[in-house]
């Protein structure tokens, strides 16, 4: 799917006012809703949906159908009960959960509601890491009262991946997954997968995600008409960590309050009223260290300061200092695996992680609290 983040799409909307030719002068054009409008109907629609659809979830481990889930209209409240009432089991051990949470985008709080059927194990990506995941999307639109027919929210089917070949960048697709993705974990590949080769998850998190559309589309997208809600159901797989200002730290190594999200506040279409401060941004020039070369603004680019001495990459001597030219965040061993024996694979170990200053003695390359030379502006070399 062709998740274009809803800002360019307003850009490419916008220019195409531009060039109209003039048989299109007298074309009616719709303005840009305002997104607080937009949002009480997205909101009414979304809950409406919840209190009047029922799911049924699809529970087989080892196998690909593990984790379907089918939601249709309550015809039987006494079998059938509405996802909305899924918010009774939030902080139990009951699944599903119906849990939600605010974001604030364009000076308008948007409660995005979405439903646990499992957590997952493995790791949870941060907001701008990669994910490995099966998805269906779906959007909604209000069907009026027509004769003896009532009103009612019809559900149409735009995407379905079920076998995910790539990872997705989260920076890069709809704002409603990057603020989604971070509350679930990754599963593993169970044991037991297909002779013919594919590959089958088990344990990975799994749910569903009701957005509203400026989360979404907002203006539309191909077959997705404009200021539609949309219905994800999904399965994370794997998640990859990104680095996306290439400068040896991976993003999630960059969230300094490790709350799982990281923010850049420079769009005042995104963010009018700006925070005053952004935890993740170590020198306060308003670029947050995920995209910023110079984390610490001290001048000398974060690629540079954890750069090793040439005298210390691979083995040297007989002493093994690691095969990166840069030091990683931090040390780690790789241990040898007997079953290759013509491949000592302690070689990628790296002994040292990127230094802390110091001015007399050897630095500090290990302790867990160090200030690292990146982030110390006083300092870009581990030694004067």
């Amino acid at each position: 799917m062709n998740k274009i983040k809803y800002f360019f799409i307003l850009l490419i909307a916008g220019a195409s006012l531009v060039s109209c030719s003039k048989s299109d002068n007298n074309a009616e054009i719709e303005p840009l809703r305002d997104f607080a409008v937009q949002y009480a109907t997205d909101k009414a629609t979304i809950e409406s949906y919840l209190n009047t659809h029922f799911i049924t979830v699809t529970e087989n481990s080892g196998d690909v159908s593990d984790m379907d889930i089918k939601i249709d209209s309550i015809k039987d409240a006494t079998t059938q009960v509405p996802i909305m009432s899924y918010k009774a089991n939030v902080g139990t051990a009951t699944f599903p959960q119906l849990k939600s949470k605010i974001v604030n985008l364009y000076g308008v709080d948007f409660e995005l509601y979405y439903l646990v059927l499992r957590e997952g194990i493995g790791e949870s990506p941060m907001n701008t890491d990669g994910v490995l995941t099966s998805y269906s999307g779906r959007y909604l639109t209000n069907v009026a009262a027509k004769g003896i027919y009532s009103a009612y929210i019809k559900s149409t089917s735009f995407e379905e991946v079920k076998y995910p070949q790539s990872f997705f960048d989260l920076t890069g697709v709809v704002t409603g997954w990057s603020e989604v993705f971070p509350e679930f974990k990754s599963g593993s590949v169970d044991s037991n997968s297909n002779t013919d080769g594919t590959v089958v998850y088990k344990d990975f998190g799994a749910g569903v995600m009701f957005l509203p559309s400026a989360l979404g589309y907002y203006t539309g997208n191909g077959t997705i008409p404009s200021y539609s809600p949309l219905v994800f159901s999904f399965k994370l797989y794997k998640i990859t960590r990104l680095d996306h200002d290439a400068d040896g730290i991976p993003d999630y190594l960059e969230d300094l309050n490790h709350d799982g999200y990281v923010y850049d506040y420079r769009s005042t279409t995104l963010y009018p009223t700006t925070p005053a401060t952004n935890p993740d941004d170590t020198d306060g020039d308003g670029i947050p260290d995920f995209i910023d070369v110079d984390d610490d603004g001290d001048s000398f680019t974060t690629k540079l300061e954890i750069t090793k001495p040439t005298t210390e990459v691979g083995v040297v001597n007989g002493v093994n200092f690691g095969p990166s030219k840069y030091y990683p965040y931090n040390a780690f061993t790789v241990e040898d695996d007997p079953a290759t024996p013509n491949i000592n694979e302690s070689l990628n170990s790296e002994p040292k992680g990127i230094p802390a200053f110091a001015a007399t003695g050897e630095p500090d390359y290990t302790s867990s609290g160090r200030l690292r030379i990146h982030l110390d502006k006083a300092h870009h070399t581990a030694k004067p």
